[in-house]
């Protein structure tokens, strides 16, 4: 997937030479970051909105958790007048269900869409239509390629992975033999994780990659496919896990078959991070916050108020490492206990992301 900062301001030079006068949004800069006023929506859109929320799938913890963030969120806009319904789909992990299901409600005219992609590119055309519809689309987590929405929001994916393959490179003295665990293939978030790595891995090339997989974000895949791994690789040195969930079952198969613990990467999923402290791993995490879909949905409703909101909101990666673990730990119980630690969001919050007055 295309660089997605690069990608807006190729976006934005094509708009710009089209003819800024004819445009129908109003274009600026903040913090080097294309900005678009109510981008998409058009019509006569008044509050209380329907918001739509077409998820790609529900399995996994990390999905479930951040649907309640979504409701809360919608909740919350409820009772302030701004939000009438919320329609959720869940796609099963189809993209072309998923697509069925945003087309159903462009169909139905919501006001907002908000969306995980199943697919980087397959979703464009639908999504297009949606804001040609006038149709408010704000895009997180996992992104598609086109540019025609209200919105992105994301975490940085390739500094996601560029930062973790730097601290693996430290603990390893940048010799040694790694496996790469990455989640779904075709998922933007965890292509661009391993795309962020690379660089550094060529960077240090003693640093050897023996296999990599790719499994769903659940621990029990991740264990069943470490275990598989660990049959077949007798020498291993460091785990580079580009998924939280991921990271547990690297653990749980490590300890299964008796083999020494080794450096390991991950995410804010309490099983992993529980683990690390339990067996005194050598470890480093960071967060892909749940809290993303609430902000999305605070996003979606802004740009309907008539607000400006950045094209792309760029939320900051926290670093998790055994000085900030146990600040985690101490909410531990807060959380489920397949589920993520993350932390806490407000208003505030999102004003500030938003750079909204």
């Amino acid at each position: 997937m295309k660089n997605l900062e690069t990608g807006i301001s190729a976006s934005l030079r094509r708009r710009l030479l089209a003819g800024a006068a004819a445009a129908a949004a109003l274009l600026v800069f903040s913090a080097g970051t294309a900005s678009a006023a109510a981008n998409c929506i058009k019509g006569d859109r008044k509050a209380p909105y329907t918001i739509g929320w077409a998820n790609i799938y529900s399995v996994p913890t990390w999905m479930k958790q951040t649907e309640g963030t979504i409701t809360a969120e919608v909740e919350e806009l409820k009772k302030a007048g701004l939000v009438k319904d919320l329609m959720i789909t869940d796609a099963q992990g189809n993209a072309q269900t998923q697509i069925q299901h945003i087309q159903s409600m462009i169909d139905a005219n919501v006001d907002a869409i908000v969306v995980i992609a199943g697919s980087s590119n397959a979703l464009d055309r639908v999504i297009s239509d949606a804001c040609d519809k006038g149709i408010a689309v704000v895009n997180f987590d996992s992104l598609v390629n086109t540019d025609k929405v209200t919105a992105k929001i994301n975490t940085d994916s390739n500094e996601w992975g560029a930062t973790a393959a730097k601290w693996m490179v430290g603990q390893l003295g940048g010799k040694g033999k790694i496996i790469i665990m990455n989640g779904p293939a075709g998922i933007s978030v965890s292509d661009d994780r391993r795309k962020g790595a690379q660089p550094v891995l060529d960077a240090n090339p003693g640093l050897q990659v023996i296999t990599e997989t790719n499994t769903e974000y659940n621990v029990a895949p991740a264990q069943e496919a470490m275990t598989s791994l660990l049959f077949a690789n007798p020498e291993i040195d460091g785990v580079l896990s580009l998924g939280g969930a991921l990271s547990a079952g690297s653990v749980l198969a490590f300890e299964r078959q008796g083999r020494d613990q080794v450096p390991t990467t991950g995410e804010n999923a309490r099983q992993f991070l529980e683990l690390w402290k339990e067996k005194g791993l050598k470890g480093w995490a960071t967060m892909q916050p749940n809290w993303l879909g609430a902000l999305s949905v605070y996003t979606a409703v802004q740009a309907l108020e008539g607000k400006d909101v950045p094209a792309f909101v760029k939320v900051p990666l926290p670093v998790i490492d055994d000085s900030t673990i146990g600040s985690y730990l101490a909410r531990a119980d807060k959380f489920p206990a397949d589920g993520y630690i993350y932390s806490d969001y407000d208003k505030a919050l999102f004003d500030k992301l938003l750079a909204t007055k």
